[in-house]
C-alpha cells in the first residue's frame, strides 16, 4: 500500500505544479494584455510559447464545451476547478488507504 500512497502523493504533486503554471500563464496574459511586458523581448516571448504549449491541451477540450463569453475565457478557471477538485478526492483516497492498512 506504500507503493500506492506514493502514486497518489506523486500525481497530487504534478497537480500542484500544473496549477501554478496555469496560474503563472494567466499572470503573464494579463501582464501582456495591459503592454506591462513587451512580446518583442525574446525571453518574454519564449515563456509565453512556452507555458501556452503546456496549457493548451487542458483547455482545448473545455473551450469546445463553454459557450463564448466575449474576450473573456473561463478555460483556465474551469481546469483549476477540476484540478482543486481531483486533488482532494486523491487525497481523500490516500486517506482512507492509509487508515484501512493501520487499522
Amino acid at each position: 500500500m506504500n507503493i500506492l500512497l506514493s502514486l497518489f502523493s506523486i500525481v497530487i504533486m504534478l497537480l500542484n505544479v500544473r496549477w501554478w503554471i496555469i496560474i503563472i500563464q494567466a499572470i503573464l496574459s494579463w501582464l501582456l494584455a495591459f503592454n506591462v511586458l513587451n512580446v518583442s523581448s525574446p525571453a518574454v516571448r519564449q515563456i509565453a510559447l512556452a507555458l501556452e504549449k503546456l496549457t493548451a491541451p487542458l483547455y482545448r477540450p473545455i473551450r469546445r464545451i463553454l459557450p463564448d463569453f466575449g474576450g473573456i475565457d473561463f478555460s483556465p478557471m474551469v481546469v483549476l476547478l477540476i484540478i482543486l477538485v481531483l486533488q482532494k478526492l486523491l487525497a481523500g483516497a490516500a486517506m482512507d488507504i492509509a487508515t484501512s492498512t493501520t487499522a
